[in-house]
């Protein structure tokens, strides 16, 4: 271990020591400076999908689960002209 370890990934702790200075971010908007046992920039408190309205509230949920990618119809290889590709083969 040596004193790059903590500038390539992040501390493997369970507990740390002292609590450290972040910003809290509600769901207004608006901002909380507050201690937090971790060393953490920001927190954001999750939105409260019960309180918004029913349009935006569906248009969130299409965002987070997007609709499955439609199967695409194989190619057949009925209006292939294979002499062209002749040269290719191996004899």
């Amino acid at each position: 271990r040596n004193s790059n370890r903590v500038a390539i990934s992040h501390l493997h702790r369970q507990l740390y020591g002292r609590l450290y200075p972040v910003l809290l971010v509600s769901t207004d908007g608006s901002t909380i400076r507050l201690r937090y046992k971790e060393p953490k920039r920001i927190l954001m408190l999750p939105l409260d999908s019960s309180t918004l309205p029913e349009a935006e509230r569906k248009a969130r949920l299409r965002r987070h689960f997007p609709s499955k990618p439609k199967a695409k119809e194989e190619e057949t290889f009925e209006g292939i002209d294979l002499d062209t590709y002749k040269q290719f083969w191996k004899k």
